[in-house]
């Protein structure tokens, strides 16, 4: 797919800031430009290659004065393959900048002046991490989809993922007619449907939740539960638990092996948070962890009117999640905002913010 080009210019810039999705921002006569692989604080000279009235988009044609946290790529394919997006920053800086795209967002999206900021938590592994990767297949090339392109390029090794992976994907490469299609790559052979991308970061989520419940309450409902990660880890703190999804193969697993404790539903959630009627509404917590999308208008004000005494919201995305309490602060108050990093060398982000019903 050939990029057109409404202007064509080069120009040197002065990055001033990251933006969530990771590209750098640079302004030229006010107009704000986003090019990709800088580091705010740097001089670089870029190619404008699309321009629209309120913003352009540029490449990267050269860095001119390079910022100290600027580092060599371990992949080859970075810059592009569309999956990594960071790997040009040293990783300190890398949580620097996913905590202050957090904080921005609640200041900026959801008007918030003073964020209860945590430290972000960081990941123990920085490359070899996931534990399974989903790749395509088309004209036998195998690999990822290049950056900002629906053309494949060609993967021999993906080096944010395990060995056991890349071990897999060897094995893909070497069959003598792959199909067409999508694979998806897993650094155990067992049915991990459900499993976290990088476990040693999901464990720290996971602990970082129980230890913002306290022991003694009576009612957890999970919304988005999933195979109810979070629910089971917390059973001996709740006398009852609730847990809703409307993927029903996710509420079939997590009714395996499920305590009498535990209750789990498949359904809309707007209708089934509506539905529950709280016994006692100082000991009761709902945890959401809805997708990148965040919470819908009807789900955010069944939320409003079921008025737990704690909200626990999980969010892959911090617009979403800043919308969300923006539109929840009537009901609600933020005591701590935590950002993980899951997937260093990329620019997604997992935050979890707990709130206090008024």
């Amino acid at each position: 797919m050939q990029r057109e080009h409404t202007s064509l210019r080069i120009v040197d810039l002065k990055i001033e800031d990251i933006a969530f999705g990771g590209k750098g921002v640079a302004r030229e006569n006010g107009k704000a430009i986003f090019i990709p692989f800088t580091i705010e604080d740097e001089t670089v000279s870029a190619e404008i290659v699309r321009e629209k009235k309120k913003f352009a988009e540029a490449e990267l044609v050269g860095v001119k004065e390079s910022s100290p946290h600027r580092v060599t790529p371990e992949c080859p394919y970075f810059g592009r393959c569309g999956g990594c997006t960071y790997q040009h920053i040293n990783y300190e800086h890398q949580l620097a900048i996913k905590w202050r795209q957090v904080r921005d967002a609640l200041q900026r999206i959801g008007k918030f002046r003073d964020v209860p900021m945590r430290p972000i938590i960081a990941s123990l592994e920085q490359y070899g991490y996931r534990n399974r990767i989903t790749v395509h297949a088309q004209d036998g090339v195998i690999g990822f989809f290049r950056r900002d392109s629906h053309r494949l390029i060609d993967i021999e090794r993906c080096p944010i993922s395990r060995d056991e992976v890349n071990r897999a994907l060897t094995e893909l490469r070497e069959q003598p007619h792959v199909r067409d299609g999508h694979y998806t790559l897993r650094a155990s052979s067992g049915a991990r449907v459900f499993s976290q991308t990088n476990e040693a970061v999901a464990n720290a989520l996971c602990d970082l939740i129980v230890d913002l419940v306290p022991a003694n309450q009576k009612l957890l409902i999970d919304a988005y539960c999933g195979a109810g990660f979070f629910a089971k880890a917390l059973l001996d703190k709740f006398e009852r638990i609730i847990g809703i999804d409307w993927d029903k193969f996710a509420i079939d697993a997590a009714k395996q092996e499920a305590t009498a404790k535990e209750t789990y539903i498949a359904g809309d959630m707007d209708l089934e948070l509506a539905s529950i009627e709280l016994e006692e509404r100082e000991r009761t917590i709902l945890i959401i962890d809805p997708p990148a999308v965040g919470l819908s208008l009807a789900v955010r004000n069944a939320i409003g009117d079921l008025a737990p005494a704690t909200l626990i919201y999980v969010s892959c995305n911090p617009a979403t999640l800043a919308r969300d309490l923006k539109e929840l602060r009537g009901k609600f108050t933020i005591n701590s905002v935590t950002p993980l990093d899951m997937f260093p060398q990329t620019a997604e982000i997992e935050v979890v913010a707990s709130a206090s019903c008024q």
